[in-house]
């Protein structure tokens, strides 16, 4: 039996995956680059504070997502997806080169205009990179093609995130990121090339400019399936779940394990494997169907590594900060918070990759990619709340590990909630238990 691994030598898939790959490396490539040279150089700039700057970059990107993804979808649906991914790429290498002008002029008002379209890119090929998977792939090939996007997609947040910041620590750093990132939006509109047609399934439908209103139609086409619907809401509880980790990361390197940048670098590396493991074994384990039983055996790993991480974090940080890597690891705690985050990432893997199965298969055609804009919109809004629900429980006083240990119960929350109301997850579940155990 062929496995998912075969569609990275098949035209259908290797270019679209090759072509969304290199956008988010390209993404994380600039975002990263910018903070650390916002949080270094900054006063060479502005006089406003670096962290100030950090949060208002993170805003400006997602921002789009926002303002635009009702657009987005409707364009997926009116269109051609394969000549709206070339499209994007062709304005990718534009929005590129308006960087290297932000750099060369040292004005943060070019690189912020730069981010922002950026995110407006992401904003616009969202809708794209879900929406052709069910026209080029068969059902039975729809979870493998959606393992390799999620864990191509996180290798490439985690190697644009480490290659920006080396980027950016350079001599000359601004000239190099420029050079990088206009090589890689090349390389990936060469990509995009060579993606099959995808015809529209709406080629007579009238855009909707007015993003509020059109916002709110596509959250009422989502929610005509309760199905897809909790779908979507569990995939951006894991985007919110996810990202709490990524963000945290650094403080908790530097203030938990008391560790330096190294440790910051193997905390993304070992969750970001973890993820990418978790997501490529979805097909092994499912069968080769979309399976949704895998659903509530990924919300329960969630749950019981990240309590059990929020146990093994020491309570005390080490008197000695800045410790190498080799003395982070020497404890033996460390080794069960790395294994830990293993696993919360393999099971976060089998979480999502069967929902956005889920939400591709279950959704009606004539509007699929105006329903996975919605997703994108409420992706969005839950990574910004998450993001103000732990700026404000750290404000009053709770501690780095406390935050991942009330992730992981509101995790089982809603996780009980979304099983209470579509209980085909958990029974599958069962059933898919029971069939394992017979065989």
């Amino acid at each position: 039996m062929s496995s998912q691994f075969t569609l990275l030598r098949q035209r259908r898939f290797l270019p679209f995956f090759l072509t969304q790959f290199f956008g988010a490396f390209n993404d994380n490539v600039f975002k990263n680059s910018l903070i650390v040279l916002i949080t270094f150089q900054a006063a060479h700039w502005t006089t406003i504070k670096p962290e100030v700057l950090a949060n208002v970059a993170a805003g400006i990107f997602i921002l789009p997502f926002f303002l635009f993804s009702a657009t987005a979808g409707q364009l997926a649906d009116k269109y051609d997806k394969a000549r709206i991914a070339r499209m994007v790429k062709i304005f990718e290498v534009c929005i590129m080169l308006v960087a290297s002008a932000g750099f060369a002029l040292e004005s943060l008002g070019v690189l912020f205009f730069a981010l922002f379209m950026l995110g407006f890119h992401s904003t616009v090929f969202g809708p794209v990179k879900y929406a052709i998977l069910p026209q080029h792939l068969m059902e039975t090939e729809l979870i493998g093609g959606n393992a390799l996007v999620e864990a191509g997609t996180f290798i490439a947040i985690l190697i644009g995130t480490l290659v920006g910041g080396l980027l950016a620590g350079a001599e000359n750093g601004s000239i190099w990121i420029s050079l990088f990132s206009l090589t890689i939006a090349a390389v990936g509109y060469i990509a995009s090339r060579g993606i099959p047609a995808a015809p529209p399934p709406a080629p007579d439908l009238r855009i909707n400019p007015n993003p509020v209103t059109e916002t709110w139609r596509n959250i009422g086409f989502a929610r005509e399936k309760r199905m897809v619907f909790m779908a979507i809401i569990a995939i951006s509880w894991f985007w919110l779940y996810g990202a709490l980790f990524l963000t945290q990361f650094p403080s908790y390197a530097k203030n938990i394990l008391g560790g330096n940048e190294d440790a910051v670098a193997v905390l993304l590396a070992t969750f970001t494997f973890g993820i990418g493991v978790g997501s490529l074994v979805c097909e092994h384990i499912s069968g080769r169907r979309v399976e949704v039983g895998l659903i509530p055996l990924g919300a329960i790993g969630l749950t019981l590594f990240g309590l059990d991480f929020f146990f093994a974090s020491p309570s005390v940080p080490p008197a000695e900060q800045g410790q190498g890597v080799a003395a982070v690891f020497s404890r033996l705690s460390t080794w069960r918070l790395m294994a830990d985050l293993i696993l919360i990432g393999i099971f976060g893997g089998l979480f999502c990759v069967p929902l956005y199965a889920v939400m591709q298969s279950r959704s009606e055609v004539s509007h699929r990619a105006r329903i996975i804009a919605a997703n994108n919109i409420l992706n969005a809004l839950f990574i910004v709340m998450g993001t103000g629900a732990t700026a404000g429980l750290l404000a009053a006083g709770v501690s780095l590990p406390g935050i991942f240990g009330i992730a992981a119960v509101v995790n089982a929350l809603l996780a009980a909630y979304i099983f209470v109301r579509v209980p085909e997850f958990p029974l599958r579940f069962l059933q898919w238990i029971g069939w394992k155990r017979k065989g």
